[in-house]
């Protein structure tokens, strides 16, 4: 009986030792492996692209599994949430930059600062200092401090234009070093807009813009901006703000150079500039590998410029943090710093076409080669290191503020309201929610 006892005491204290080892070893069993989670986004090409680089760190690695998890653009920030609020952050994750004050201030994120600046291999002298002050943070201000997440990429948002279309209607190449003004702009885009099939409607148009990614350069070349300096203020009720967006929107309704709605259901703007049927269109690095398939040669300029006579435009970005919870952090660290600072792993990405180098010597010779498309890729560079911004959500606690401006935004673009009207009722709602996202940025910190 004794013996039956003693050897049921055994069985069970290997099930347990067994339950407990399969669940440190994750799902690589016995081996012994560290596994990471590693959550992001991207198109196919970026999918592809990240899965390659993080096999070739594993190989670089041994001993640590990463098991990527793939979630849709437009999902992620919702999965993104749900995990942090149900305990169940990957080890490694793509964040926004406008998040990391509220991140750091809940512990989310891990301080990444040992870990880069104490590291041999990472050069932050040669890597794009606006990405890396992205993920500052020193507990009152973003921008300075300690670094929190490191800049997937830089994501310059330029202007292209179909250089086949602008050769068949005999129209001269603009000058990639000096900008459109809105009248130029205005009549290249007139002589680009055709009814070529002869059923009195225009089939190819001058342009095509999402108000949301585009109007940001209509307002800041122009001289206004949605925050004032403290950034505390809603200054969308200034005059040239208005005078930006309601040129904005006579693109379509007093211009006619861009589809109405009703023509944008029958084919969007992003359809029509992939078939040729669109003179400029947005072109982020994220659109390279895709937009090297067109059917037509294309290449960038900078955006026309307002009253200012400086173009303008913004640069995205996101960023590769740490869970502050990570069992593994000198691994998850390792692996954000070979994604966004290694040579090895930054020229796959590059090779790719899914964004711009973020090491400035790769960047330099990258530029030069006017042997891929587009030829003009300096324009990308130009905007990181000259004229782009950070979108003015990024500045404050939360984006909510900014978003409501974009949310009843639609009767403008029609013509059922004016610009001026729009800006005037749209500036205390807006007012509010910033109050709000101060208040709430004043007590995270206490």
């Amino acid at each position: 009986m004794v013996k039956k006892k003693r050897l049921v005491t055994i069985m069970l204290l290997m099930f347990v030792s067994a339950i407990v080892f399969a669940g440190c070893g994750g799902s690589s069993g016995s081996s012994g492996d560290k596994e990471l989670t590693f959550m992001f986004r991207g198109g196919t090409d970026e999918q592809k692209a990240y899965q390659a680089v993080v096999k070739k760190y594993e190989e670089e690695h041994p001993g640590v599994k990463v098991k990527i998890i793939v979630t849709a653009a437009d999902q992620y920030a919702t999965k993104l949430r749900a995990a942090i609020t149900g305990n169940s952050l990957p080890d490694v994750f793509y964040f926004n930059p406008g998040d990391v004050k509220a991140y750091v201030n809940s512990n989310v994120l891990m301080n990444l600062t040992p870990y880069v600046e104490n590291n041999a291999d990472v050069d932050l002298d040669n890597i794009w200092k606006y990405g890396v002050d992205l993920y500052r943070y020193d507990g009152k201000m973003a921008g300075q401090g300690d670094i929190y997440g490191m800049p997937k990429d830089l994501g310059p948002f330029a202007l292209g234009y179909n250089k086949t279309l602008f050769e068949k209607e005999g129209i001269p190449f603009p000058d990639k070093d000096k900008p459109y003004t809105w009248e130029e702009f205005i009549k290249v885009n007139q002589q680009a807009t055709k009814d070529t099939n002869g059923d009195g409607k225009p089939d190819v148009f001058g342009t095509g813009f999402n108000v949301q990614w585009a109007l940001q350069s209509f307002v800041w070349s122009n001289g206004a901006d949605w925050l004032d300096a403290s950034k505390t203020k809603v200054t969308i009720d200034d005059p040239k703000f208005a005078e930006a967006l309601q040129f904005f929107a006579d693109m379509q309704n007093k211009y006619k150079i861009t589809p109405s709605i009703e023509e944008a259901q029958t084919l969007d703007t992003y359809q029509r500039w992939m078939k040729g049927e669109m003179a400029f269109f947005p072109v982020g690095p994220w659109d390279m590998s895709t937009f090297e398939k067109l059917p037509f040669d294309y290449d960038l300029l900078p955006f026309p410029a307002g009253s200012t006579g400086k173009s303008a435009t913004w640069i995205g970005s996101l960023g590769i943090g740490v869970s502050a919870k990570t069992k593994y952090p000198e691994e998850a660290a390792a692996l954000v710093n070979y994604l966004t600072a290694s040579k090895e792993g930054m020229q796959q990405l590059v090779d790719a076409k899914v964004q711009i180098p973020n090491l400035l010597d790769m960047a330099d010779e990258w530029a030069k080669d006017t042997s891929t498309k587009p030829a003009n890729k300096q324009e990308f560079i130009d905007i990181v290191e000259d004229y782009g911004r950070a979108l003015p959500g990024n500045y404050t606690y939360n984006a909510e503020w900014y978003d409501l401006f974009f949310t009843d935004i639609q009767p403008v673009l029609d013509g059922k309201i004016t610009a001026a009207d729009y800006v005037k009722q749209q500036q205390p709602k807006m007012q509010k929610l910033l109050d709000k996202a101060v208040e709430q940025e004043k007590k995270s910190q206490k």
